[in-house]
């Protein structure tokens, strides 16, 4: 039966009250009661002498009650701000006067509410200039409609009462602004520390690469080529057939070594480099095919260039890296467009590149072990996105989509 005042938290699922929906529901019923309080208290409002001031300081503070009202209970800033500030003079002055030409009826809560809030949200040379505004006029329209010493004394207690458990209350607001402010730091030096750890993770995989891997694979081929020169020598017979199909083999064991040494350096540089943006990934990857000088590779952007999630960014270099590799293998010399778009929440890598005549074979075709399109799909479906590779209108193309 309460569901109109209560709200469901999205992150932990626990139905709790709208606090600030049930402050401003305070905050209209408390207009109603002092309108109609005074409105049937001694003196009335009526249309000429002291009826007709409690009359129009009566309108005023329910006009300026409306509108700070309207100001809302959190924040303020731009327009809510200059509102609730004009709303809180409004009703200082008016409602001050009210209270003074009616002293018996709840006109006070008019004062008291304005005093109270610019205690609370208002700088305390300003809730003080409002208290004083309050005072003043309550004291001047009392003494000159003749109200009690007790309520000009008592009123006036009220006012300044209000107001400093308002400061009060203000400073606990700031105290907690300020520890939200230092947990915002203190989870950004937290990020910064996390990065700062996974870059350092980084160059340490980059140094076992390079030490492992890139020396390895460097004297791997420094040996073939020295085993390819010995069964070159002229010392062996030339028209072996077992013979011309070893230096084959080692050939293109040597062509394989070249590439993936080629492929661990890049892997090294880009672990030290970091996270570049994609573009620049991409532009770096195209350089590196073009000046192998079997590939040409043209690259487009398209869209306003955005960060991406780690892991969509790297699928994304790994799709556009296999899709020139492939197309090397089979297309050697064709030219290849390589094209990234950011969307509308999501992003796209295209790789287009003439199929070659069937009956042309280049010498990288058979290397390879076939899995790297299927690798890359399961890539793509771990980053919710998908991946589309065949033939298309005489081209081979690799269509790559990942949401953002």
């Amino acid at each position: 039966m309460f569901g109109f005042v209560t709200r469901r938290d999205p992150a932990t699922g626990i139905v709790e009250v709208d606090v600030p929906w049930v402050i401003d529901l305070i905050r209209a019923f408390g207009l109603v009661v002092v309108i109609v309080t005074v409105s049937l208290a001694s003196p009335q409002p009526a249309t000429d002498g002291v009826g007709l001031a409690i009359a129009v300081t009566l309108g005023l503070s329910a006009a300026a009650w409306i509108v700070w009202l309207l100001s809302g209970n959190g924040r303020w800033t731009g327009m809510r701000q200059w509102m609730n500030l004009g709303g809180l003079v409004v009703m200082a002055g008016a409602g001050g006067v009210l209270a003074g030409l009616s002293p018996s009826s709840p006109a006070l809560a008019i004062g008291c509410a304005a005093c109270f809030s610019a205690g609370v949200r208002l700088r305390t040379e300003w809730s003080l200039a409002i208290l004083a505004e309050t005072v003043a006029a309550f004291l001047i329209a009392g003494l000159a409609s003749g109200a009690p010493a007790g309520a000009l004394l008592g009123f006036c207690f009220a006012f300044a009462g209000l107001w400093s458990v308002a400061l009060t209350r203000r400073a606990y607001l700031v105290r907690a602004e300020q520890a939200e402010h230092m947990l915002a730091e203190t989870q950004r030096a937290h990020e910064a520390e996390m990065h700062a750890a996974a870059l350092a993770e980084r160059a340490r995989i980059a140094r076992d690469i390079h030490d492992v891997l890139a020396h390895s694979l460097a004297a791997v081929s420094v040996n073939l080529q020295a085993a390819e020169g010995l069964l070159a020598a002229d010392s062996l017979p030339a028209d072996n057939p077992e013979l011309a199909k070893a230096i084959e083999c080692i050939d293109r064991a040597g062509t394989l070594t070249r590439e993936g040494l080629a492929a661990a350096r890049r892997a090294v540089l880009a672990l030290r480099e970091g996270a570049a943006p994609l573009p620049d990934q991409l532009s770096s990857l195209a350089a590196q095919y073009r000046a192998a000088g079997d590939l040409t590779v043209n690259l487009t952007v398209t869209g306003e260039p955005r960060p991406l999630p780690e892991q969509s960014s790297l699928v994304a270099y790994r799709t556009a890296q296999e899709a020139l590799t492939n197309a090397r293998k089979h297309a050697s010399g064709q030219p290849v467009a390589l094209g990234l778009g950011f969307e509308d929440h999501q992003v796209t890598v295209s790789v287009i590149n003439p199929l070659p005549p069937s009956d042309e074979k280049t010498p990288l075709a058979a290397t390879g072990a076939g899995a790297g399109l299927t690798g890359l799909r399961e890539r793509a479906a771990l980053a919710g996105g998908t991946l589309e590779a065949g033939p298309a209108d005489g081209t081979w193309r690799v269509y790559l989509k990942i949401p953002t």
